[in-house]
Parts: structure tokens; C-alpha cells; sequence
């Protein structure tokens, strides 16, 4: 029989509801359970295109795409298209974006690279009723919440993992941590989650510094800020910038005369910021970074030694030439939840049956290792310490060491 006459005596045993002799017959395209390819599906995919989050997007379009590639295009068996809206900066562009995805007929949602977006969408995709699947850092006020998902970690987490860390470094009650960050948000819940895992009977000496809250800031535009942390003498620095804030943190942080270690959630070292501090062998910012050291807590490294991340990294640097990103990795594991959750939902599933179907989907072999939904649909996982060292020639983040399992 050839191979289209195999297929179509599939489809039309399926219809039959045939589903023993369907299974017994088998198929090259089939999936995991056995049965005929389902019926296409649309899956939404929110990101945005451009302004200060724009490579966060591609990262969370690249992670996608990847499964999908890896995948024959399908998941849980049903041929997928994948339709992009453009998420904005702001919570008007994002349920305007949730809206005409609902209205074209997608099952679920997934991407969201902005916090605040995601806080100020909840209610949109709540009233809506499809899931939404996020795959970037979610806010601790993010609660209570039916069909919002997220791949990814709660923003309190990294704060939590380093305060744990630090304590047991740091016995000397005395000890001094200055703070500095961008006055938002997402800095309140790092700062809240470091109190939670450092101080627990002893207290931080010194109230954070707070900056401007700039994606593009200029080169002097924490010269004074940092002046008056420095004014603390602290034995150590956390911080949380990312992107172009943090390539100019870092810089003008040095070029006040700081030589202590720094510490931070690892975005601040992610996508392309030691691409862009690195001034090669002989410069003056790659020996102030690695005699100095910068450490990062993180739920996913690329070198990570475990089989899926080896599958995942390995074609993502052959796909996209870079290696990938903590968000390329969670939006890698939104398709993977939708693919499990596809699966149970059966032959036409309705967004509310996939909703359902997510509450079961189990563990997921992730390239950050193990991890599975705990009651606020966020990553029960663990967390790990990265050090910014020299890999070869370039600088990368190296993992040092395993944190706290958290969520």
C-alpha cells in the first residue's frame, strides 16, 4: 500500500471511530498514542517586534518554532498554525493583541515577554476563556488565576534563591549588601524575594538604591546612584537590569572604582550583554569582569548536562547560530506542555478542554532539567548558580552550582 493510500485508510478508520485497528495498523506520521493526526489547530503567539523587549520576542519566536521543527510542524498530532500579534509595551497593545487572536479562533495562547503586560492582560484572558501559556517572567502578584500558565518563574524566585545563597556565604550578620535597581515592579518583587531568603532573623543594613527605570540609558545615567551605593563600602552588590540597562550597569559600575563581586537574576547576563562587554583578550572590561566576578541565579543554562538539553541546544545553535536564552528554553517548553496537553484534550479540543487538560500533563523532561506545574500553574524547578567566565575564548555563564528548588 503506498504511503498516501496508507494515510487516508488511517483517517478513515479513525472516522469510524476503528481506533484498535488504527492503532494496530501504525503510521510513519503517527503520534505517541498511536492514532490518526488530529484536526489543525491555531495557537497564538504574542510577542513583540520591536522597542526595548524586541529581542526577548525573537528568543520567545525561536524557542516555538524550534519544537515545532523538531516536531513535523504538529502537536499532540494535529497540524498547527502559529499566528503572531504584536504585544506591544504597554497593556492596551497586549488585550488588543489576546482579542483579535480570540477572535481568529485559536485554542490557547503563548509568548508575553513584558510583566506588565502580563498583569495587565489577566483579566482579558480570564473573561476570554482560552489559555495562555507564558512564556517569560511573571509577576509574584500574578494569583489566583483559571487559565494563565507560565513556563517560565515568578519574579520573586531569582531574589530567593540568591538571598538563600548569600546567607550561607555571608555568616557575618555585619555583612554589607548594597542594593541597586530600576525603580519597578519587577525590582520589588527581587528585592522581596532576597529578603525572604537572606535575612530571616538578621536585617540588610542599607535601603535599596533605586534608578531610573530606563531600557536605553545613557553612559553616565547611573554614575550617581552608583557613587552613593559605593558611599555604603558593601562587601557585595545585587542588582537587576537587563538588556542595554545592564551592559551600561555594568560598565559605568567598574568605571566608579567597584572591584567586589555582583550579584543578580540572570537576565542580567543574557541574550547578547557579554557579546556586548566583551572587548576581547587584552581589554579592560573582560579582566575587570572575570577577576572581579559576576554571578547570576537562573533556571536554565546552555551548558546544562542533561539529554534533553543537549537535543535542545544542540539544534538551536545549529537553527538560529547562538546559543540559547532562559527565554528561548521557556517558550521551547510552552509548545512542549501545549504538544502534552494537545494530546489529552482529544480529536477537536475546545480551549476549556485543553484548559483542563494542562491540570494533567504531569512532568516535563525539560532542557533545564525536570520540572511540572504546582498549584499557581507556575514551574515547580530547580535554580541554578552561574558565574561569568571565560568558555574558549568568549565570555559566557558557566554553571557553579545548584540553588533551591522552588514554585
Amino acid at each position: 500500500m503506498s504511503q498516501m493510500n496508507r494515510r487516508r485508510a488511517l483517517q478513515l478508520l479513525a472516522a469510524l471511530g476503528t481506533t484498535g485497528l488504527v492503532a494496530g495498523c501504525g503510521s510513519d506520521t503517527d503520534d505517541e498514542g498511536g492514532t490518526a493526526p488530529g484536526s489543525p489547530v491555531k495557537i497564538g503567539l504574542i510577542v513583540p517586534g520591536a522597542g526595548p523587549n524586541k529581542a526577548i520576542g525573537d528568543d520567545l519566536v525561536h524557542g516555538f518554532q524550534l519544537f515545532l521543527n523538531l516536531h513535523d510542524q504538529r502537536l499532540g498530532g494535529h497540524p498547527v498554525t502559529v499566528v503572531t500579534a504584536e504585544e506591544g509595551n504597554d497593556g492596551k497593545s497586549g488585550k488588543a493583541a489576546v482579542d483579535r487572536l480570540v477572535k481568529e479562533g485559536v485554542v490557547a495562547l503563548t509568548g508575553v515577554a513584558s510583566s506588565t503586560v502580563l498583569a495587565d492582560i489577566r483579566d482579558t484572558v480570564e473573561q476570554a476563556r482560552v489559555p495562555l501559556i507564558s512564556s517569560n517572567a511573571s509577576p509574584a502578584s500574578l494569583a489566583s488565576v483559571v487559565y494563565i500558565w507560565r513556563t517560565s518563574y515568578v519574579l520573586d524566585e531569582p531574589g530567593r534563591a540568591l538571598g538563600q545563597y548569600l546567607r550561607e556565604q555571608f555568616k557575618d550578620p555585619s555583612t554589607r549588601i548594597a542594593i541597586i535597581a530600576p525603580k519597578s515592579s519587577s525590582s520589588d518583587d527581587v528585592i522581596a524575594g532576597f529578603k525572604k531568603g537572606y535575612e530571616k532573623g538578621r536585617e540588610l543594613t542599607e535601603k535599596p538604591i533605586f534608578t531610573r527605570d530606563d531600557p536605553n540609558p545613557g553612559k553616565n545615567a547611573y554614575a550617581k546612584d552608583i557613587q552613593r551605593a559605593l558611599e555604603q563600602r558593601p562587601d557585595a552588590i545585587l542588582c537587576n537590569y537587563t538588556g542595554t540597562a545592564a551592559v551600561q550597569f555594568i560598565k559605568q559600575l567598574y568605571d566608579e572604582g567597584y572591584e567586589g563581586p555582583l550579584y543578580a537574576p540572570g537576565f542580567l547576563t543574557e541574550g547578547t550583554v557579554l557579546d556586548e562587554l566583551d572587548d576581547g583578550e587584552t581589554g579592560k572590561q573582560r579582566k575587570r569582569i572575570t577577576e572581579y566576578g559576576i554571578e547570576t541565579a537562573l533556571n536554565y543554562s546552555p551548558d546544562l548536562n542533561n539529554t534533553a538539553n543537549r537535543v535542545f541546544a544542540s539544534a538551536y545553535r545549529k537553527t538560529f547560530n547562538a546559543s540559547p536564552t532562559t527565554y528561548a528554553m521557556a517558550s521551547y517548553d510552552a509548545a512542549q506542555v501545549l504538544d502534552k496537553a494537545i494530546r489529552l484534550a482529544g480529536a477537536d479540543p475546545t480551549p476549556q478542554q485543553l484548559n483542563l487538560a494542562l491540570g494533567k500533563i504531569g512532568q516535563i523532561d525539560s532542557p533545564r532539567g525536570t520540572w511540572q506545574f504546582n498549584q499557581p500553574r507556575t514551574p515547580q524547578q530547580k535554580w541554578y548558580l552561574r558565574k561569568v567566565q571565560l568558555d574558549g575564548r568568549m565570555l559566557s555563564n558557566v554553571v557553579i552550582n545548584e540553588l533551591a528548588t522552588l514554585g
